[in-house]
């Protein structure tokens, strides 16, 4: 079976990219930890507000599964029924206010996606899948890691090879299945005003 979903765009774009997708199925095959500190290394040199790098990761591997459960314990339900075949699980966290001056950074979540994305296609090259997902539980976080108030747990990462669906429940193995789809650009990139294409991409 190909376990591999390329998208097919409409324009010509790098195969990393096209290769990049999110499956709910993971191989029990190990991440080597030269390719998780790679990952952790990609995203270190993402783009940020003033180089203020505000992004922080919790990391478990399945290697330790008192850490593993702890920080599983972290997401929603519906989301461990599937992150618990992963091999890695990180939290991604962010920094609200600017180390210097305290001042509230505006661009925190936008930055802790720029490193997520490097880290995500950093991934991708190394023939590895990643899962982000927004549902998790922040208070829980917050009371196992004693993350700082002004410090917001966001999302979570699942790391690791992807899988046959087969094994998964229903609603999960349909949505791996399923063909990749994305919006068409004149639904998003616009000209003159709000919703009227561009001309670029009429």
């Amino acid at each position: 079976m190909n376990l591999q979903k390329q998208a097919i765009p409409d324009h010509p774009i790098h195969k990393m990219l096209a290769n990049r997708w999110s499956p709910y199925a993971f191989a029990e095959r190990a991440v080597s930890d030269n390719d998780l500190r790679s990952l952790f290394e990609a995203a270190r040199w993402a783009a940020s507000s003033y180089n203020e790098q505000p992004w922080r990761y919790i990391l478990a591997t399945r290697a330790n599964p008192v850490e593993f459960d702890r920080l599983l314990s972290c997401l929603v339900e519906g989301n461990q029924a599937w992150a618990r075949t992963s091999p890695v699980l990180a939290l991604g966290c962010t920094s609200s206010r600017f180390a210097l001056n305290k001042k509230l950074n505006a661009a925190a979540s936008h930055d802790l996606g720029l490193a997520s994305a490097n880290l995500t296609l950093e991934a991708t090259v190394r023939g590895l899948v990643l899962h982000q997902m927004i549902g998790i539980v922040p208070d829980r976080a917050r009371e196992l890691y004693r993350i700082p108030d002004d410090v917001l747990p966001l999302t979570a990462l699942a790391i690791g090879y992807a899988a046959d669906p087969d094994a998964l429940p229903e609603k999960y193995r349909e949505r791996d299945l399923a063909p990749r789809r994305r919006k068409v650009l004149a639904e998003f990139v616009f000209g003159g005003e709000w919703e009227l294409a561009s001309s670029l991409v009429e």
